[in-house]
């Protein structure tokens, strides 16, 4: 299953600059989700950080990781009868959809294994833990050629 940029931002409330996901690949609505960002040296951030040795600030790999979860949570709010596998962004009204999308609420033993830079594809893979009342937990990992670059758990609300 394959999610590109234009169905992601109809889901999603984020907009340039600050939309951190270009596809998701891999779906199962309200439980997990891989996804993709390319990072290029366009990205605005690199101007400022670190000149002469840009790298991606941690709290937008955070951020990252977060609309995934976002991604999955909203796609959990559909009918289980939707073929997200062939599904086609005209096929489904999503007006509505980025108003209901939650709050990060926690970061939780987030970890840093490797700088991310440009040219770099970081694949994000977000999966749901637990769940209370509207907060749950996600696991969040995010890998750089197989190589695990982030790791830790975050904790959301959904919007009522």
């Amino acid at each position: 299953m394959k999610m590109e940029a234009q169905m992601i931002s109809n889901l999603l409330p984020h907009r340039y600059p600050f939309l951190l996901l270009d596809q998701v690949i891999k779906l199962d609505p309200g439980k997990s989700a891989v996804g993709i960002k390319n990072v290029t040296i366009n990205e605005p951030y690199f101007t400022g950080h670190f000149p002469g040795e840009p790298i991606v600030p941690g709290v937008l790999l955070v951020e990252s990781l977060a609309q995934l979860t976002a991604v999955m949570y909203s796609t959990g709010h559909f009918p289980e009868t939707i073929d997200w596998e062939h599904l086609e962004s005209e096929e489904i009204d999503f007006r509505g959809v980025a108003s209901k999308v939650g709050y990060l609420v926690n970061i939780k033993n987030i970890k840093f294994k490797q700088l991310v830079r440009p040219g770099d594809t970081l694949e994000l893979r977000v999966y749901k833990k637990t769940q209370f009342e509207n907060l749950s937990q996600i696991k969040v990992e995010a890998y750089v050629d197989g190589k695990n670059v982030v790791d830790g758990i975050i904790s959301v609300s959904e919007r009522p």
